[in-house]
């Protein structure tokens, strides 16, 4: 049973999220711009609402099967699994010939429901690196690496820890065209 959860979860994290809102306004965010379907590509091709809808909903599809595991009493490992397939839907969905997003907005919904604490350590890291140099992909990756962190430091089960880590180095690999843009100094600030 726990198999088709894991199974279930990474059908709901694959739902492209920034793509079909993106129809709405004719757009295709994979076309245009980054070519990512995350948030903050959909937000310079559809505009700001569209933007944030997208990250509302990628946020959404890692919290509610991660949410809904943990309310009804599964063991650890299988939370973190149906966390970690979720997240793996997103990067690698079915539905767009396994070409995604980054994962940072669905990660974010996994870390809500499991630990809202460690979540809000590494949005404050995030707003403040944010605010600090005005690069959202440094700020995702600066509160991604802080994340196992807080993790540690709020004794979270180390079921967890590990799915952190997990999360953590694939949305590092995901960021890798990003991190060469930023030791280049050629990476976009937000609002330009």
């Amino acid at each position: 049973m726990y198999i088709l959860y894991i199974v279930i979860a990474y059908f709901i994290g694959a739902i492209p999220v920034g793509v079909i809102l993106s129809k709405i306004k004719g757009i295709d965010p994979r076309k245009t711009g980054s070519g990512n379907i995350g948030a903050t590509n959909v937000m310079r091709a559809a505009g700001k609402a569209f933007g944030l809808l997208t990250l509302i909903g990628d946020a959404l599809k890692g919290l509610a099967p991660t949410f809904i595991a943990m309310k009804y009493g599964l063991p650890c490992p299988v939370i973190a699994a149906i966390g970690l397939s979720t997240f793996i839907g997103h990067l690698f969905p079915v539905y767009l010939k396994f070409k995604g997003g980054k994962g940072v907005a669905t990660a974010l919904g996994v870390y809500i429901a499991i630990s809202p604490y460690a979540i809000l350590i590494s949005f404050i890291v995030f707003i403040l690196t944010f605010l600090k140099w005005r690069y959202v992909s440094l700020g995702s990756l600066i509160g991604t690496g802080v994340m196992p962190l807080a993790l540690i430091v709020l004794k979270a089960p180390m079921e967890y820890v590990y799915l952190s880590l997990v999360i953590g180095i694939l949305i590092f690999i995901k960021h890798k065209d990003n991190i060469k843009r930023l030791v280049a100094g050629k990476e976009n600030r937000f609002g330009r």
